[in-house]
């Protein structure tokens, strides 16, 4: 565990990508970003201001980082519960990858 609040969990990936990989995902069950609504939006605004701490605690901050969502198959979204992907620590290509 990364980061623990009322509403929103931070973890390290079981399978990084990146030196830095840690996914940041609301306590409310959300299956995807899909299905996000302009009531979310202090959800997330945390989801985005907890990134950023942990880029900065984790020293990735200045060099910069990625955020991710992933929405369905073709993205290889296999988790049904919106999260946040974050990803650092090294030079990040484009395509995500």
């Amino acid at each position: 565990m990364v980061h623990s609040s009322e509403q929103v969990l931070a973890f390290r990936d079981i399978h990084p990508q990146a030196p830095v990989h840690v996914q940041v995902i609301p306590r409310r069950h959300i299956t995807d970003a899909s299905e996000l609504v302009v009531e979310d939006g202090p959800l997330l605004g945390e989801l985005f201001a907890t990134a950023r701490q942990i880029a900065i605690s984790e020293g990735v901050a200045e060099r910069g980082y990625r955020l991710l969502f992933n929405v369905g198959e073709d993205a290889t979204n296999s988790i049904p519960h919106l999260h946040l992907h974050l990803l650092g620590g090294r030079r990040l290509g484009w395509p995500p990858g």
